[in-house]
């Protein structure tokens, strides 16, 4: 057993959810990397979380490639580990970070993937609104798509920071970052429908009430996973093949926005980017969009 590891890895996931504000998915994935870092070290017989250096890291990426792992999640687990040293060097838990000259196997850059216009419109033909669940599905997925906002931007909403009036949503971001999102006719009109009626219904199950937007069939809070499994039926309940998750459409309203006339620096504002070069590779995905329908309509492509 590690001696340090049941303290240093709480005191890390406290200072991601009140330092650094992740969501509850982003922390689960530091987790996971972690103790599986910490299985490595026990067989290793490691007993010190000091007694890390370079040599031991470099074991550590060798187990990782032999078992195959993509490069990206191999990526992901050496940058997770390297962000939980620096905070032990700062709480001065250890004295170095071995990770910190270890570099990132190269990844090959992939254009975010996003949905078609007609493939949205499937999504919402596949929506019923006669029933309180899916009224409240319905104001998700127009919501998303609507705005671009996070899934964790999504479950934080509070009643208060919709204002039907002008139609926009107060966004909490990441770094505790507010921003104002407008949102269009379509998205105004489901919420009104879910708040109304669907969410009224959904918080008669609950004793505690309370004031997110968004909430289970039991009227409690919506969570990151919730809203996740809600589009993945709402994906299969259509004859698309794909795959969704919550940032592709995220970036479908990005690449839809500047496909359509919308500047980067705008798009760059909704989307709540620290900066531009987050944005710019929208870029890349709205030169291929517009490749795919010359190539598709034109009759002497």
């Amino acid at each position: 057993m590690l001696s340090k590891e049941p303290t240093s890895l709480q005191q890390f996931i406290e200072y991601l959810q009140i330092e650094k504000n992740c969501s509850p998915y982003t922390i689960e994935f530091y987790q996971h990397d972690i103790n599986q870092f910490f299985l490595f070290m026990s067989n290793q017989l490691i007993s010190e979380l000091d007694d890390v250096d370079s040599s031991v890291v470099r074991i550590y990426l060798t187990d990782l490639f032999n078992s195959q792992l993509a490069r990206k999640s191999i990526a992901r687990k050496i940058s997770s580990l390297r962000s939980f040293y620096r905070f032990l060097v700062r709480e001065k838990l250890v004295e170095a970070n071995p990770f910190s000259t270890i570099s990132i196997p190269k990844l090959e850059k992939r254009l975010p993937d996003f949905f078609y216009e007609e493939e949205m419109q499937q999504l919402f033909s596949s929506c019923d609104s006669s029933t309180p669940l899916g009224k409240r599905n319905k104001a998700i997925l127009e919501l998303l798509y609507a705005t671009g906002i996070r899934v964790g931007e999504c479950t934080k909403i509070q009643l208060k920071d919709i204002d039907m009036t002008i139609s926009t949503v107060l966004v909490k971001g990441k770094g505790k970052k507010e921003r104002y999102v407008p949102f269009g006719s379509f998205a105004h009109a489901a919420l009104e429908s879910y708040i109304k009626d669907g969410r009224s219904k959904l918080m008669k199950k609950n004793v505690d009430q309370h004031t997110f937007l968004f909430v289970n069939y039991r009227g409690g809070a919506l969570t990151d996973r919730g809203i996740r499994d809600i589009l993945s039926k709402m994906i299969n309940a259509t004859s698309s093949h794909g795959k969704i998750h919550p940032h592709k459409l995220r970036h479908s309203f990005a690449t839809h926005l500047l496909s359509n006339g919308a500047d980067m620096r705008t798009v760059q504002e909704l989307l709540g980017h620290a900066f531009l070069s987050s944005t710019q590779i929208y870029t890349h995905v709205t030169n291929e969009y517009l490749k795919k329908t010359y190539m598709s309509f034109h009759p002497r492509a």
